[in-house]
């Protein structure tokens, strides 16, 4: 199997031969690697061909480089220029750290932006700094708000992350819909059904077919208040910060019409900003109360497995993607 280099060189390739540069490719090709070795190959390998296509066509512009304004001492502001995502919150991660020092509290909002994978990476790298973070995203509209039956709210996935001192940070990452688009996608092409409780059709009736699953809406993880949620990260990710609403927002997976245009925004703060190293021994203390309950467990610890694994193994790439990709590099 192809080590994590190999695989992200693979990657890269692909998307320098589909009109974007080498700096953004990497950026791309980093994340979406890492995302694969986290299992969440939903935002992995699954996406070269569509992020491909799409620099292709020029709905996501693969060379365009982000710009970063200070809006305040601890807000900046980060211009995606309709490009992909992973460079823009690269430029945002390193100064919100930055300003979280300085500041105690710091703020990104990115905009004109893209499809941005696994929030929970991106959280990581905060902690890693030292700073507990919250990350929101809106994403084009796939959600009707409760009890009406038109979609305005995209899946829109919140992730948090926190340091630790003497482990790797304690991470959560959710979509607030009650499962993927892309396992309604699947149900579709191999002809079954899907369970109750997963999307409605048109008309906002439960139903358990994946066609009319895929003309109608997803349901919202925990119902009402799933809902509530997204209505809240539509607000932090769009409506705050000037980016396109999830009902403005074109598809992240074909080449067709404009770039989505939507946004996320970051925020930093200090862990050790209100109590100092108290702040460690009180989490510490909250994690051993849960982890001394049998069959409990931390949301998020499965990653570390699977990255020694890829570390120790290489990176499994599943046939049909690995030929793919490599005929874009071919073309």
């Amino acid at each position: 199997m192809p080590s994590r280099q190999d695989a992200e060189d693979l990657i890269t390739r692909a998307l320098i031969a589909s009109a974007t540069s080498e700096p953004a490719a990497r950026a791309v090709a980093r994340a979406l690697v890492a995302a694969e070795i986290d299992g969440q190959a939903g935002h992995g390998f699954s996406r070269v061909a569509s992020y491909a296509a799409q620099a292709r066509s020029g709905k996501v512009d693969g060379r365009t480089v982000p710009e970063l304004a200070q809006k305040s001492p601890a807000l900046i502001e980060i211009d995606a220029g309709h490009g992909f995502a992973y460079p823009a919150i690269d430029l945002a991660l390193t100064a919100v750290a930055r300003l979280a020092r300085d500041q105690g509290i710091a703020a990104a909002a990115i905009t004109r932006s893209h499809h941005c994978g696994q929030l929970a990476a991106h959280v990581e790298r905060l902690a890693l700094d030292g700073c507990v973070a919250i990350m929101v995203a809106n994403t084009p509209k796939a959600m009707a708000p409760w009890g009406g039956d038109t979609a305005i709210f995209g899946t829109n996935p919140i992730a948090f992350a926190a340091p630790r001192a003497a482990a790797p940070p304690l991470v959560l990452d959710l979509s607030l819909s009650r499962v993927a688009r892309g396992k309604i996608m699947a149900a579709q092409k191999a002809g079954t059904q899907i369970p109750e409780g997963w999307a409605f059709d048109a008309s906002g009736q439960a139903t358990t077919d994946p066609a009319a699953a895929l003309a109608g809406t997803m349901a919202p993880a925990g119902d009402a208040k799933g809902a509530a949620l997204a209505l809240m990260v539509e607000i932090l990710a769009a409506t705050l910060i000037g980016a396109n609403t999830s009902a403005d927002a074109s598809s992240f997976f074909d080449a067709q019409g404009p770039a989505p245009g939507v946004g996320q925004l970051i925020i930093a703060i200090r862990a050790d900003g209100f109590v100092g190293a108290e702040f460690s021994h009180r989490l510490e203390a909250l994690i051993a109360t849960i982890e001394a309950q049998e069959g409990a467990r931390l949301p998020g610890q499965s990653r570390h497995a699977r990255r020694a694994a890829a570390a120790r193994d290489g990176i499994e790439i599943p046939a049909h993607l690995e030929a793919e990709i490599a005929a874009l590099v071919g073309d």
